[in-house]
């Protein structure tokens, strides 16, 4: 797999693309974490329990504010896999739907085990991190994926009816790839969408989200982004559904005040291209960061599906910057989620000189072993 044209990095490119990664990553998982107490719920439950403004800052789930579930877990996972793509690349065994499904086992694995094992020398510093050994609502689909070693591909995927939203909301991290071409970022996250989710829809509605943000993290405008998806999603087999809901989104933007009304019209279930229709709307019309997650979070559907995917997407567009101090001061996994959104970046941006042979950072490849 060739990635096209390489980055050439400035300083203040360099940081304009630390902090669009990290507004991705943070701004999925406050929208995941938003959504965690009230996902699953009908918006007249969500009413009765938060009153008419519905949710407007984070409600206890999970025992605590600010909590994030599967959704932000994967998508932790999914950074880190991309990282040791990066790394071995300079040694000939590269192939990086392996090293994300290498990373998606070690998740796996966090589902069963009590905590971190250190006898797997290969783990790792993220699958060391205690708090990630909390089952969180993971989908059947990304468990049974992952639930052995044997990889799942398009031509013999995983679950090969699986249409949720699990295989869209880790996908944002494969748009940070700015080096790569999109049609190639959009090939990835599609494959990786195999490994536990068959059915095309879920597959190509997780590649358009890789390619949305993709365009936002490279400056593009959000309509832009979207239009960019459409192109490359323009032929592929079974890409009605997805096309159709992202234009159905884009079409909802001229209809009125937005509204819970106009939000499930769009849909109200967990399949991929409602969750991702949902998701743009809900960024497109958002007067700013808060408003559009609110938005995102307070309706009948997947809060907290759509409410991660509409924070990447604002997250990447607007940079940490615009993301609520407040929201972030109760995130759980900040510290987490910082560290490797300045690892990605990192490795985005000056890649070969942390890890080759002569110029190794210290502790880089402990902190992503090649193994």
């Amino acid at each position: 797999m060739s990635t096209g044209t390489t980055a050439v990095w400035g300083r203040v490119e360099q940081q304009d693309f630390r902090s669009r990664v990290r507004g991705a990553l943070l701004g999925g998982a406050i929208g995941d974490a938003l959504g965690a107490g009230v996902t699953g719920l009908t918006l007249e439950q969500i009413r009765e329990a938060h009153g008419a403004e519905s949710v407007t800052d984070f409600v206890p789930a999970h025992g605590r504010r600010g909590a994030v579930t599967a959704v932000t877990q994967l998508t932790l996972f999914t950074v880190d896999g991309l990282i040791r793509a990066q790394v071995r690349r300079d040694t000939g065994a590269w192939h990086p739907p392996t090293d994300v499904h290498r990373a998606h086992l070690r998740w796996s694995a966090t589902q069963r085990d009590w905590g971190p094992d250190e006898r797997r020398a290969g783990d790792g510093w993220l699958a060391r991190e205690e708090w990630l050994y909390a089952r969180r609502a993971p989908s059947r689909a990304c468990l049974t994926g992952f639930g052995d070693a044997v990889m799942g591909t398009l031509d013999q995927p995983k679950n090969p009816t699986a249409r949720d939203a699990a295989a869209l909301t880790r996908s944002a991290p494969f748009g940070l790839l700015v080096g790569w071409e999109p049609q190639l970022v959009l090939q990835l996250a599609v494959e990786c969408a195999a490994q536990s989710h068959g059915h095309a829809t879920a597959q190509l509605a997780a590649g358009a989200l890789a390619v949305m943000v993709h365009g936002l993290a490279r400056g593009e405008t959000l309509d832009g982004s979207v239009q960019h998806a459409l192109g490359l999603l323009a032929g592929r087999p079974g890409q009605e559904p997805v096309t159709e809901a992202l234009k159905k989104a884009l079409g909802s933007v001229r209809q009125g005040i937005p509204g819970p009304a106009l939000i499930e019209a769009l849909g109200a279930t967990d399949s991929a291209e409602e969750v991702l229709a949902v998701a743009l709307y809900c960024a497109l019309v958002g007067e700013d960061v808060r408003h559009g997650l609110r938005l995102a979070v307070n309706h009948g559907g997947p809060s907290t599906s759509t409410g991660a995917v509409c924070g990447a997407l604002l997250g990447a567009l607007h940079g940490e910057t615009a993301l609520p101090p407040a929201w972030l001061a109760e995130l759980e996994g900040r510290s987490t989620l910082l560290q490797l959104a300045d690892d990605f970046a990192m490795e985005m941006t000056q890649g070969p000189a942390l890890h080759s042979p002569t110029a190794v950072a210290a502790g880089w490849l402990a902190r992503y072993p090649r193994a």
